[in-house]
């Protein structure tokens, strides 16, 4: 069975394609609306959060799942999805994760938006150079004949412009902003794991066949990308605050991203949309977990 993974194709359709894209567009849309130009003037006045962030996301994170993938080497479509879940930026359900942490919510929603537009050039720069750097996944690369120009137009379209029109609606109507983004926040995160629930019930059989193939490592990727976070922050001696920040930004990726990528780039790739589909289910139990213990926490610095 397992040498039917890599050529394994999962149900979904045209309709299922647009739903994800409106959903994301929708859901990064109502995490702008929170966001001013403030938030990224507080970012550059202080670097150190900022490199810590950002280093740890996008270039930490895909060399460690690099050495990890040539370590347990791993059918060449499921390394490719967790180097596609490790170029992706963080979910934008960390806001709320860390918000229920006691971590600091506003450098999340900060490194959310400042992650999303470095994404439009990292994630597809990230896809391609890991994925090229490893011959198994090289090889599917070259079938699918990947744009890089078409992803990060993709990404734009999905994640830039609906950041930049909620911070543009936060600017000048803010009292519609904080409106909306009471809706929003809620509504986009149900019609996500809607979508999860339904993409999942009509590949219920692939679902059941092949999980345990992804089932590990999904946890272990996710549970070394929650620790790389948080000792990377230690290591750079950030607040025990912005330690659990860094955790949760680094650990919880925007696989609802990662799944639009693999449905329009790589026509649903088995291996590789199998297991960031499972991740997008495990990284909110993982985070939503994290965070409960950290809020029973004694607050410290």
């Amino acid at each position: 069975m397992i040498e039917n993974l890599d050529s394994l194709k999962i149900n979904f359709d045209t309709e299922g394609l647009w739903v994800l894209n409106i959903t994301l567009a929708i859901i990064m849309f109502g995490v702008a609306l929170g966001i001013t130009i403030e938030d990224f003037k507080r970012l550059f006045k202080n670097p150190k959060i900022l490199f810590t962030g950002i280093f740890s996301q996008f270039i930490l994170l895909p060399f460690v799942t690099f050495i990890f993938i040539k370590l347990v080497n791993p059918m060449p479509s499921i390394a490719l999805g967790m180097m596609m879940v490790a170029a992706c930026p963080g979910g934008n359900i960390s806001n709320f994760m860390t918000q229920m942490a006691k971590g600091n919510a506003a450098l999340s929603i900060s490194l959310t938006a400042f992650a999303t537009l470095v994404s439009l050039i990292m994630t597809p720069f990230n896809l391609s150079f890991w994925g090229n750097l490893y011959a198994p996944t090289a090889e599917i690369l070259q079938t699918v004949e990947l744009d890089p120009l078409e992803l990060v137009k993709l990404v734009t379209l999905i994640l830039g412009i609906p950041l930049i029109i909620g911070m543009f609606v936060r600017k000048f109507k803010e009292a519609l902003a904080h409106k909306l983004q009471k809706v929003l926040k809620p509504l986009s995160l149900v019609i996500f794991m809607l979508f999860i629930v339904i993409a999942f019930y009509d590949n219920l059989n692939i679902f059941m066949n092949y999980v345990h193939y992804v089932l590990i490592l999904v946890i272990a990727h996710n549970l070394l990308a929650l620790l790389l976070g948080f000792y990377f922050a230690k290591a750079m001696k950030l607040s025990y605050k912005d330690q659990k920040t860094l955790s949760i930004e680094t650990g919880i990726q925007n696989s609802g991203l990662g799944l639009l990528l693999i449905f329009s780039f790589f026509n649903g790739l088995g291996g590789m949309a199998l297991l960031v589909a499972f991740w997008a289910i495990w990284d909110i139990f993982s985070g939503l977990a994290l965070a409960t213990y950290w809020a029973k926490q004694k607050t410290k610095n």
